[in-house]
């Protein structure tokens, strides 16, 4: 899952009156993402039953897929080229965990406590958010097919990104669409691997990203733990399945949270449209059984009962996940259609590029204004 966030466009900053004294922000407590993976892991549901052989064979499929898919997304994409393929991680779900636990604090911009005294509050409450944090990743372990993380570094190249694999997830996921195996596990991999070559070809979409968490996180003097712990009470509480789904207005009230959070579904409805477009595209020389993949494939993004549309709903507040794909894509879909790949790609160039909430339902209106 893919990741999906992004970052704010510089603002003039607001100039203090001489009669009102300036404050300190307040540091926003530390979750402590140790105990998160280490709770996570003990309560997340296991896999699915399969041999030692099966596994292997599934490992080395997705190793060798993700692989395979990045020629054809480079070259219809024309990002990316020349740039070192590197190999994707294949995990359990214990091991996406483990891996979440570690990128995220780089994310939220945790930093440790400075002084002693405000230590043992942020060990403190840190270790509350710890528990709040197990539990999503609990449940999101288990409904990750795969994700691209800017974050993180790669343990071969040592350069920021890796991508991650979570097999049970996917052999899962398989066995209940009933669809080729290895025609699925390459599917997926034109997904993810899109997601890679647009973090790999455009660096500065990870600190957009980084900076919006940040805001959604700091700018009203909320911490992570807070944050975290809204959304999963909210997600527990099924107070996100009343009158629809809880919306995320309700979840984040400061008017620079909004603005955040608009940036944040805005770019992250170009990502998912983007690789849905790339797929789509690609996917008929590359997969033989590539309809019968996409017709079940959306046929289950539609179930309502998943945990992770769960979640992502109690944070937004309507079904955006499905919203993203569907709308980047259609986004994606008409600029490619009126001036071209290459034309399109200038959405990638800065903050500015990128389309507004209008124009994504508007792509004319993004190509008057950028093009």
């Amino acid at each position: 899952m893919s990741a999906d966030v992004t970052a704010t466009q510089s603002e003039t900053p607001t100039e203090a009156s001489a009669d009102v004294p300036e404050h300190e922000p307040v540091a926003a407590p530390n979750i402590d993402w140790g105990l998160a993976a280490s709770l996570g892991r003990k309560v997340a549901r296991p896999g699915p039953r399969v041999t030692r052989y099966t596994m292997d064979q599934a490992h080395a499929e997705l190793a060798d897929a993700s692989v395979r898919a990045e020629a054809p997304v480079r070259e219809l994409t024309g990002l990316a080229d020349g740039l070192q393929i590197p190999t994707a991680r294949i995990l359990d779900r214990a091991g996406w965990i483990d891996a979440a636990a570690r990128s995220m604090p780089s994310m939220f911009g945790d930093e440790p406590a400075e002084d002693e005294d405000s230590g043992l509050v942020h060990s403190a409450l840190g270790k509350v958010g710890g528990v709040q944090a197990a539990g999503l990743l609990a449940v999101l372990s288990g409904a990750i097919l795969g994700q691209y993380d800017p974050f993180s570094l790669d343990e071969e190249t040592g350069e920021p990104g890796v991508l991650m694999l979570v097999a049970p997830n996917i052999i899962a996921v398989e066995r209940q669409l009933r669809v080729v195996p290895s025609d699925f596990r390459l599917w997926v991999c034109l997904h993810e691997v899109t997601h890679r070559v647009q973090f790999s070809a455009n660096p500065w979409l990870a600190g957009y990203m980084r900076e919006n968490v940040r805001i959604l996180t700091e700018d009203a003097g909320e911490s992570t733990v807070d944050l975290v712990g809204r959304v999963s009470a909210a997600v527990r509480s099924g107070r996100s399945r009343e009158k629809g789904m809880l919306g995320v207005m309700q979840l984040l009230q400061a008017p620079e949270q909004r603005e955040a959070f608009d940036r944040v579904m805005v770019l992250g409805t170009l990502l998912e449209g983007h690789a849905d477009h790339v797929m789509d595209a690609v996917g008929p020389a590359q997969v033989p059984t590539v309809a019968d993949i996409r017709a079940a494939f959306d046929a289950r993004r539609r179930r309502p009962q998943n945990p992770l549309q769960r979640i992502v709903r109690a944070l937004i507040g309507m079904d955006a996940k499905l919203a993203q794909y569907i709308r980047g894509k259609a986004f994606v879909d008409a600029v490619v259609a009126e001036v071209g790949m290459a034309a399109f790609n200038t959405v990638w160039t800065s903050p500015e590029t990128l389309p507004k909430t209008d124009e994504i339902d508007e792509p004319s209106a993004w190509i008057a204004r950028v093009l």
